[in-house]
């Protein structure tokens, strides 16, 4: 089998990311149609090799053109995909550049095998046995479907056997009269009679059985519904919420439940017609059949009432729209959105459903209980009407919400809600049990709704997954740590609002997979097994598990490190980090480990590990005197990364020795050609002579300079990332309040403060390089 047709059997949430894998790069159209030419070439060669590259560029060429004269000679031009208009575009996109089509298909070919590989582990996360389940289900909610139609017919036969004994009864005498012996015939019409009414009666007994049994099957599917399916759709709904990449699709749900409560609505309307049979023909086994069809009249309302009351779910959590990647985190006074589905989606039930109204923390204990706990509601009262929309689903969808805090009238609480610990008569350490965090504090909205129909009156609730409540930006990240631990730790349906009391331990094997989920939502990549030893090291205490203290812990956490690091990659190094180039988590010793046996000029990408907003740096290897020696670059942070890319400061890195300057960046770890690895990323390919201008000064180009490296030493092992010089924290902590106040202008490119090899001649050897210079001259 082709990988491509592989590919095209994984589930929607694999064959999204393989969509990407092209987007803006290569044609995906190109690539379905042609994937088996695609996948015999070897785009490895090529992609280093610039004679193979044109080679095979000619080589497709040549392959669509001849497509296109066989769709001419087979008259299916209008048929088939236009391979004239695909070759025209690989020309115009590709001609002068045959080698980076090479680079893209030998990376996209990579990816895509990762992906396959990936495919029994999500597919394991959706359910081992998902799909049997589903054809399972399937076949079941449409034999209920079937019986219901069958069982309709043979009301409808009744119906026709009613019409005739009625028929017979009420014309007997006449025909009779035309015939001698009359008592012998009149004895034969009711002897007649008695019989048809007799099969009558037969008949309904076996259709009424007929109506229990097909309930009997329903009640099992209900069960099946709203114990296991339902809830089993949730949690693989918040593992999607915190990355996982799980298919959280609702077709199939919606399926069944519409074609459950159709089945059932069904039986109660042919019960319906049983009673009007009686009613019309004075049946004398009315009463005898009257208690069965009361007892199926109550079952089919029992189970119709447990289908709809969880028929509501919340679609898609609470979410800030600038925080896409983190639902579940809200800021106060900042807008939201939510939409919440009926996956019953009758249409009687549309016209019966009253308006969805979100409730903030409804019958939440923990909100009397607790100490301290914050009080928060809606900034305006807003409900919205079930309604039909593309392709046809019943959904209300709340696209404004935002939040305020309760204040309470009395000082006293309003102190307690701030400070418990502070309040008169509280201990501290009863306090600080008794009332998590603010970034730990769950909280959860529920929507409510009522449907009236046929004599049924429900109550109908949908409650969101648990989430946390900030005032301040700079507190998203440890919310995000707490809707993680949360999510890790929580089972289908249930809502520990008071977790993080007395926060239970993970292991590392839940901690590493929701870890490696956050990379790949923000670079379209998982961490592998070597990048994940390197934080268990980091993360594990002593007895195999991670705790929360220390996980995230308010001041020097592994988690706001780790959490600088996937801001980095988000607003600088998705791509990098999409197509494997940056190693990341490695160790100053394992770096040294891994470059010294390399030739000079084998560098690799890791992240600092005394940063906690997030830096890069580089490592490289040189010889000198016959021994090699390991170098590495002052890492690079987020302001100096918007003045010029990564790509382009490794392109135009410059280390000057006693008048001499070089690149020493000549292989990205193992062996790749620098120019191999990054020229697709490049934007400024020439760094120009120094020239004087009309208005006398001498032109300059930014670019990164570093003098006379030194090895740099190696930390203690137990020494964690946290241990900064305390003007990094302070200029740190300076940043993050002129962020909150003034993001605009700080994201500003010409904000950033750049060095000069001419500001400052006498640079100290230090243990690293520069992080940034620009020449300047006058």
């Amino acid at each position: 089998m082709a990988q491509w047709q592989a590919l095209l059997q994984l589930d929607s949430g694999l064959q999204r990311q393989v969509s990407q894998l092209y987007e803006g790069t290569f044609s995906r159209e190109i690539r379905h149609y042609l994937c088996h030419w695609i996948e015999k070439q070897n785009w490895d060669l090529a992609a280093v090799d610039v004679n193979t590259a044109i080679s095979c560029f000619h080589a497709l060429q040549e392959y669509l053109e001849e497509l296109w004269k066989r769709s001419v000679q087979e008259n299916k031009i209008l048929q088939g995909p236009n391979f004239l208009n695909m070759k025209d575009s690989l020309v115009k996109q590709f001609q002068n550049e045959p080698q980076n089509l090479a680079r893209i298909l030998s990376h996209c070919l990579k990816e895509e095998k990762k992906i396959l590989a990936l495919a029994p582990k999500v597919q394991g996360c959706n359910n081992p046995g998902m799909e049997q389940n589903s054809a399972e289900l399937d076949n079941k909610v449409s034999g209920l479907k079937q019986q219901t139609l069958e069982v309709k017919d043979e009301i409808k036969t009744l119906e026709d056997l009613y019409e005739q004994l009625d028929l017979i009864q009420k014309t007997w005498q006449s025909r009779v009269q035309q015939c001698n012996g009359l008592n012998q015939s009149r004895a034969a019409v009711e002897e007649d009679c008695l019989k048809r009414a007799s099969f009558i009666t037969q008949t309904k007994q076996i259709v009424l059985q007929q109506l229990y049994d097909i309930l009997n099957h329903a009640s099992q599917v209900v069960t099946t519904l709203t114990d296991v399916e339902l809830p089993t759709w949730k949690h693989r709904q918040q593992m999607a919420c915190i990355g996982s990449p799980v298919d959280t699709s609702l077709d199939h749900l919606q399926k069944w439940f519409t074609i459950v409560a159709e089945v059932i609505v069904g039986i109660r309307e042919q019960l319906q017609k049983l009673q009007e049979q009686n009613n019309k023909y004075n049946c004398t086994d009315a009463s005898s059949l009257a208690a069965t069809m009361v007892e199926i009249e109550k079952f089919a309302l029992s189970l119709l009432t447990k289908l709809l009351t969880n028929a509501l779910v919340v679609e898609k959590q609470p979410v800030m729209q600038n925080l896409p990647q983190r639902p579940l985190v809200l800021k106060t006074g900042v807008g939201f959105k939510v939409k919440v589905r009926y996956l019953a989606n009758h249409p009687e039930f549309k016209r019966r459903l009253k308006p969805v109204k979100p409730v903030f923390d409804k019958d939440v204990e923990e909100a009397k209980t607790v100490t301290g706990f914050r009080h928060f509601e809606f900034e305006r009262d807003d409900k919205k009407v079930l309604d039909v929309e593309p392709p046809g689903d019943l959904i209300a969808e709340f696209r404004n919400m935002s939040l305020k805090e309760r204040r309470e009238k009395s000082k006293a609480s309003c102190e307690g809600s701030v400070s418990p610990a502070g309040a008169p008569g509280v201990p501290a350490s009863t306090a600080a049990k008794s009332r998590p965090g603010v970034t730990e504090e769950l909280h959860i909205i529920k929507f409510v709704t009522e449907l009236e129909y046929a004599g049924l009156k429900c109550n109908i609730e949908a409650s969101s997954l648990p989430l946390v409540v900030v005032s301040s930006t700079a507190q998203v990240a440890s919310a995000w740590a707490s809707i993680m631990w949360c999510s890790m730790l929580s089972t289908s349906g249930s809502k520990n609002l008071s977790l993080f009391v007395d926060p239970p331990p993970l292991t590392w094997e839940q901690l590493a997979q929701v870890l490696s989920w956050q990379f790949l939502s923000v670079g379209q990549r998982e961490l592998d097994e070597d990048q994940l030893s390197m934080l268990r090291d980091k993360i594990v205490d002593p007895d195999g598990l991670v705790h929360w203290s220390k996980f995230s812990s308010k001041n020097g956490s592994p988690w706001i490190w780790i959490d600088g690091i996937l801001d980095l990659i988000k607003k600088h190094l998705v791509d990098l980090w999409r197509d494997g180039y940056i190693m990341g988590f490695v160790s100053r010793e394992r770096t040294e480990l891994l470059l010294k046996p390399k030739k000079p000029g084998t560098f690799l990408l890791r992240f600092s590990e005394t940063n906690k907003d997030g830096a890069i740096s580089f490592s490289w290897v040189d010889h000198s005197n016959g021994e090699p020696h390991v170098h590495a670059v002052q890492p690079y942070r987020k302001k100096e990364l918007l003045s010029m890319s990564l790509p382009d400061l490794i392109y135009h890195y410059i280390l000057t020795h006693q008048g001499e300057t070089r690149n020493p960046l000549l292989y990205l770890y193992p062996d790749i050609h620098i120019d191999t690895a990054f020229r697709r990323y490049y934007k400024i390919l020439e760094v120009p002579i120094p020239n004087v201008s009309t208005d006398g000064y001498v032109g300059r180009k930014n670019t990164s300079v570093s003098i006379i490296p030194t090895p740099p030493p190696s930390p203690p092992t137990e020494t964690f990332m946290m241990d900064i010089d305390t003007d990094v924290d302070t200029c740190t902590d300076h940043r993050q309040v002129m962020e909150d106040l003034f993001p605009d202008l700080l994201d500003s490119p010409g904000q950033d403060v750049l060095t000069s090899t001419h500001l400052y001649p006498q640079l100290p050897q230090d243990n690293f390089a520069l992080p940034l210079g620009s020449f300047e001259g006058l």
